[in-house]
């Protein structure tokens, strides 16, 4: 009965996927396609911090921001003008920044507790700080000053931008095991404090920090995983396999490059998906849902309870950092103003909610309804009011209204699935299995 109702959603979605390639565009279906899959590794992320463990995390847009920045210091070339002009300065300031913490920790570690080891801590990281900043702050203004219109900043390592996946995944989950360190052993609701706001200083400092990021100016052009349209239509073996199958090459390059990117997210969506259920699944995902419902009970049978939600709090942000890097790289561009928590965070909530929380197919099947729906909202908005108002008076205020009314339908449409989806189906529409279920 599961398996048939997996198979009756996700065939619905195909269907619908099918409409809009037939009745708008294919390449429109294609990039619906291509971010559903993304959406669908960020609804996983979710699913394993709130679906097994019960984490309420409400930074998934900081999580998703560092994939991003991955993105670029893995793919970008280097800039070798700005390398001379700072790049030493920062190195430098990073090691002071690194020596001062590391003083700090010794000299809590040695000294006696007392008056004097406060002193001597703050001293050091007072000190330290100023030393740091005496570095860092005339390097990266030597940085940002060459050519600042194109580059003003260090690039990347100029590897394969492939790498900068799991790359990415490793530098959201190294900041999450520093929420997590801090925070888990408190209330829950100090970790959703904490995620969102340090969701929030992640992107400031993306905007603002130009040495790394370019800031508001974006980095443009990130290197691909897939050819270039230009390159497909010059190479003849793609100007005859579009003949042979009428296609005019122009139209058909966009769509085989969206294709070669449904490919690869689909492979990382499924060695994910299969590595979540083998997850939960395992000794340790029962236990993980042990705690969850009832974690005074776990922690009476000697679990260590923090630690384990610091497991999965690191994995599902890891994973959401992975999702990020693959956003960045088939948008070509990091934008960092872009990174709103409307889109990065509640979107993703509402995914996992639809779908089915704990239920890793139905964080899936959410990640393809919300998104989907998210993007022809506004089509399917405008085509309704235009037949509802057919009857009206081409100069009537009411109609102009309504119809330019229907382009921000989106956050109503959300609200109406979410509504419906917990009206009649509250767990979701693929509800976690239990042995009561």
């Amino acid at each position: 009965m599961t398996m048939n109702r997996n198979f009756l959603y996700f065939a619905i979605m195909a269907v619908l996927l099918v409409i809009v390639g037939q009745f708008q565009s294919w390449n429109l279906s294609l990039s619906i396609l291509n971010l559903c899959l993304i959406s669908a590794i960020m609804a996983l992320g979710v699913n394993i911090q709130w679906g097994y463990a019960g984490l309420f995390n409400v930074g998934i847009m900081g999580f998703a921001a560092l994939g991003g920045l991955a993105a670029v210091l893995i793919s970008m070339p280097p800039v070798p003008a700005a390398w001379a002009a700072g790049g030493g300065g920062v190195l430098l300031s990073a090691l002071a920044g690194a020596a001062t913490i590391i003083g700090c920790i010794v000299a809590y570690a040695k000294l006696p507790k007392g008056r004097a080891r406060s002193a001597i801590i703050v001293a050091i990281g007072v000190i330290g700080f100023f030393i740091m900043r005496g570095i860092f702050v005339p390097a990266t203004d030597a940085i940002e000053s060459v050519d600042a219109a194109k580059t003003g900043y260090l690039g990347g390592l100029g590897l394969p931008v492939i790498l900068a996946w799991p790359i990415g995944g490793l530098l959201a989950g190294g900041v999450a095991w520093v929420i997590g360190k801090i925070t888990l052993g408190l209330r829950s609701d100090y970790l959703a404090i904490a995620t969102l706001g340090i969701s929030e200083i992640i992107v400031a400092i993306m905007k603002n920090e130009d040495w790394m990021t370019r800031g508001v100016k974006n980095v443009n052009g990130l290197p691909r995983p897939v050819p270039f349209e230009i390159d497909l239509q010059q190479a003849e073996w793609f100007q005859n396999l579009s003949a042979s199958l009428g296609q005019d090459v122009v139209i058909f390059s966009s769509i085989f490059v969206k294709l070669c990117y449904a490919g690869l997210f689909l492979a990382v969506l499924l060695a994910i998906f299969w590595l979540s259920e083998r997850a939960l699944k395992s000794p340790w995902g029962r236990m993980m849902r042990a705690i969850r419902d009832n974690e005074v009970s776990a922690n009476a049978m000697g679990k260590d309870v923090t630690w384990r939600h610091l497991q999965v709090f690191v994995l599902g942000s890891m994973v959401v950092g992975i999702a990020g890097a693959m956003l960045t790289t088939l948008d070509g561009q990091l934008t960092p103003a872009s990174y709103q928590p409307l889109r990065f965070t509640f979107l993703i909530w509402v995914m996992v909610i639809v779908g089915g929380s704990g239920n890793n197919m139905g964080a899936v099947l959410g990640g393809f309804v919300v998104w989907f729906f998210w993007v022809e909202a506004e089509p399917i908005g405008i085509w309704l009011m235009d037949t509802l108002t057919s009857g009206m008076a081409e100069d009537s205020g009411l109609r102009a209204h309504l119809l330019d009314s229907a382009a921000h339908m989106r956050l109503m449409t959300m609200g109406v699935i979410l509504l419906l989806v917990l009206r009649f189906s509250p767990r979701g529409l693929l509800p976690e299995k239990t042995g009561h279920h």
